[in-house]
């Protein structure tokens, strides 16, 4: 989905989005220089949030922790 569309999925102002993609807080991929998401993606994105490892790593350090 676009910026756009993520923005209205997840009920914020689509500059939001692009700053949470930029600081790779957000699961979302450049492609031909535009930002793409992938619903399921933003869905555990979404669940993580609601209950985050103490860890204290962001989104982009779990994900890439756990390969």
């Amino acid at each position: 989905m676009t910026p756009r569309e993520a923005a209205e999925y997840l009920s914020v102002h689509v500059r939001t989005i692009y700053r949470l993609a930029k600081n790779g807080e957000i699961p979302g991929r450049k492609v031909g220089g535009s930002w793409r998401f992938k619903k399921g993606a933003l869905d555990q994105w979404l669940s993580w949030r609601e209950d985050p490892l103490t860890d204290g790593k962001g989104y982009r350090e779990r994900v890439q922790g756990s390969k």
